[in-house]
């Protein structure tokens, strides 16, 4: 049983069933539409809710009241009612006028998938930064349906007793409450993103490549961290099982260290109010010198999963003035995939990995393919620098990484990984390996 607070905050309903409606419109694409009230249903999970029905309703346009025409919502109503569900999610956005009159018509508890995501993400966050994101969304949500969630709104409330007469509604009253709190949790926002920042400059000083995990969500990333660290980050088999960034160091074979950061999975539909908190967690990926793109191999709609995680990416790096970074895409869960599945992945996606990171499946291949990339970045080298040019053996020393150092008549002697944007000027400066 889960006890359910309003997105207002004021009162509590137990809430432990739920019935999905999923909602096409005329000209849009069936198979995009299952496919979206199936990932609904995974929400619903993660939310702690068991689904105890669905149904799709099939519109040629959205229908001011019920979003669905008024028979339809009846006949809905009533299905839920049969199985007993608690409540009612929608996988479009319902108005706070839709909203209110599902629950005045029928009685009935009536959410959607933004709802759904935000009370995810407000449940599972975990650092500071998150928790703000999660409770700004929360509230800014809040705001234009303060009436649904209040009884009390036409009391009036006044002032002195010389001012009785011109005193305030309770949801006036209460829309200042929750526009402070907005006010303040931006404040915070942007004091954390700030601190951020300043650890971020801090990290970068010290010269280790940094590689990024992303994914659309369940696609087995936090797995994916734990198998090449060896680390502990939670893994579960739903959505948004991570939220908060969570970065390890890896060493490879081939001298080359990294810190890989496992970040939060995309979704569809993903609502407005959260994509700042997307942006701020996937900031690290404009840090990133590579990203590792995961994919599900299992699910039939990766191609839509692929699309969907490669275009916001590109939005987040654009958005920032970022250059495009090296993505090596790998496809998880192979062993759930059977051989006719995974010889037509192969053909379509010739330069991947095919991974299996439960079964152990394809791991040292993954690291040797990591460091190759890597090391094209940020290729060892020996090199001698003069020392009346020791301001790049510094700047090496600043952005590379030294593995051995010595000094001759000539200068110094560096074997370091070095960046391919610092120019060795002169092939003299280069010592060749014996």
């Amino acid at each position: 049983m889960r006890e359910r607070e309003s997105s207002a905050g004021i009162f509590s309903t137990v809430v432990e069933t739920a019935f999905l409606i999923g909602i096409l419109i005329d000209g849009e694409d069936e198979r995009e539409a299952e496919a979206s009230l199936r990932e609904l249903h995974g929400l619903a999970d993660t939310m702690g809710l068991r689904v105890v029905g669905s149904d799709g309703v099939r519109v040629r346009s959205v229908n001011p009241r019920f979003l669905i025409g008024s028979g339809r919502a009846q006949e809905i109503a009533a299905a839920a009612q049969e199985v007993e569900a608690d409540c009612l999610i929608f996988d479009r956005p319902l108005s706070p006028s839709q909203q209110r009159n599902w629950e005045r018509s029928f009685g009935v508890c009536a959410i959607d998938r933004e709802e759904v995501i935000i009370d995810i993400f407000a449940g599972r966050a975990r650092t500071k930064e998150a928790a703000l994101q999660a409770a700004l969304a929360r509230q800014e949500y809040s705001l234009p349906r303060l009436t649904r969630a209040w009884t009390h709104l036409s009391r009036q409330r006044g002032g002195s007793k010389a001012t009785r007469d011109s005193g305030e509604t309770q949801l006036e009253s209460d829309r200042r409450i929750v526009l402070r709190k907005i006010a303040r949790l931006k404040s915070e926002i942007a004091k954390v993103k700030e601190d951020r920042g300043l650890m971020r400059k801090r990290r970068r000083a010290v010269p280790v490549p940094s590689v990024s995990v992303i994914g659309y969500t369940n696609a087995g990333k936090s797995s994916l961290l734990n198998a090449l660290s060896g680390a502990d980050v939670l893994t579960e088999d739903r959505l948004f099982a991570t939220l908060d960034p969570t970065s390890r160091r890896v060493a490879f074979d081939n001298g080359c260290e990294a810190i890989v950061t496992d970040t939060v999975g995309f979704i569809r539909n993903l609502p407005h109010k959260l994509i700042d908190a997307f942006r701020s967690t996937l900031e690290e990926t404009l840090e990133a010198d590579l990203l590792i793109h995961l994919i599900d191999a299992s699910d039939p709609d990766w191609e839509a999963h692929v699309k969907i995680t490669e275009t916001v990416i590109s939005e987040i790096i654009s958005d920032a003035g970022g250059e495009a970074k090296p993505i090596l895409k790998v496809f998880n869960k192979v062993d759930l995939c059977d051989e006719q599945t995974l010889s037509r992945l192969q053909l379509l996606e010739p330069n991947a990995l095919f991974v299996s990171v439960k079964e152990n499946r394809g791991r040292e291949e993954l690291k040797r393919r990591v460091a190759e990339e890597l090391s094209a970045l940020m290729p060892l080298k020996t090199v001698r620098i003069p020392y009346n040019d020791y301001g790049l053996a510094a700047q090496i020393r600043r952005e590379g990484r030294i593995v051995n150092e010595a000094f001759d008549d000539n200068g110094v002697v560096l074997t370091a990984f070095i960046p391919n944007h610092l120019s060795i000027n002169s092939e003299d400066q280069i010592v060749p390996s014996d």
